[in-house]
């Protein structure tokens, strides 16, 4: 398996049990974090060129990837 960069685990090493519980009891942290899983392998494939895209489209994931963050980082801290 290869390594996914901005995993939220690497970003916030000290949550990480606190993430598995919130998956559990609340179902919108649950939801912001498998979108942001899904999207942040999206922009990872698109780097590495398994899934090539073009700039706009990788800048719009990135920017979407970023909204995510700013609406995960409050639960975690």
């Amino acid at each position: 398996m290869s390594n996914t960069p901005n995993e939220l685990a690497e970003q916030f090493p000290q949550a990480v049990d606190k993430m598995r519980e919130l998956k559990i009891s609340d179902a919108h942290f649950a939801k912001l974090f498998d979108e942001y899983h899904e999207l942040n392998r999206g922009i990872h494939r698109a780097e590495t060129n398994v899934e090539p895209t073009d700039d706009f489209h990788l800048e719009d994931m990135r920017k979407k990837r970023l909204a995510l963050l700013d609406e995960i980082s409050p639960y975690l801290r």
